[in-house]
């Protein structure tokens, strides 16, 4: 059964696909989520901390969802390339995911910051992990990488970095200094795939990784 602070990130998740960040109103986050804003901020704090825990969240979802692609029963390459599926999809569909994984944020999201040191300490554990603040890219990348365990994590990196070129990569003709929006990516073909796949075999077959 979702929880409060569960029901609090979803509502103030759904308000940010219709509004900029900057428009969304912690009364209607409440409101929507059918809790007193007296809890909304137990749990947040403040605007800032709930920014911090819808960036933690969409983060630690990323990371499951690649957790459980690794874990599935298929040769390492075609679970390296189910990351990269993943993460192309992912991000296609999550804005914040997106800009998590590019460092490409758009003034329609929160781009929350680590809680002021000397800060008052979140009462609630879950708030207290989130207000350390967003992993940088660079930081989210080896987290993922660190899915696959010490023998892989070289060869996830890879796939998720070849993923994230294809998500940064602009049709073209455009030009600018982010990433494209989603409807102009071309999507992941098979073909794209087999390529993916095939760097990948190369790459799980070498001898650093199938030596005992």
């Amino acid at each position: 059964m979702p929880t409060a602070r569960d029901a609090l990130l979803d509502a103030a998740l759904t308000a940010l696909a219709h509004d900029p960040w900057s428009g969304v109103r912690m009364v209607d986050v409440a409101k929507a989520a059918r809790v007193s804003r007296q809890t909304l901020y137990n749990e947040f704090g403040s605007k800032e901390g709930l920014a911090r825990a819808l960036a933690r969240r969409e983060a630690d979802a990323y990371l499951q969802g690649v957790r459980r692609m690794l874990a599935a029963d298929a040769p390492p390459a075609r679970k390296l390339a189910a990351v990269a599926e993943w993460t192309v999809t992912r991000a296609a569909e999550r804005p914040l995911l997106r800009a998590l994984l590019t460092d490409a944020w758009s003034e329609r999201l929160p781009r929350p910051r680590p809680a002021r040191p000397g800060s008052r300490l979140a009462p609630v554990p879950a708030q207290r992990r989130a207000d350390a603040g967003p992993p940088a890219p660079g930081e989210l990348v080896a987290e993922t990488a660190a899915c696959a365990g010490e023998r892989w994590a070289a060869c996830c990196e890879l796939a998720v970095r070849l993923a994230l070129s294809h998500v940064v990569a602009p049709p073209v003709g455009w030009a600018g200094g982010q990433c494209a929006e989603p409807e102009s990516w071309r999507p992941m073909t098979p073909a794209i795939t087999r390529v993916i796949e095939t760097i990948l075999s190369v790459e799980t077959t070498s001898p650093r990784n199938t030596m005992p």
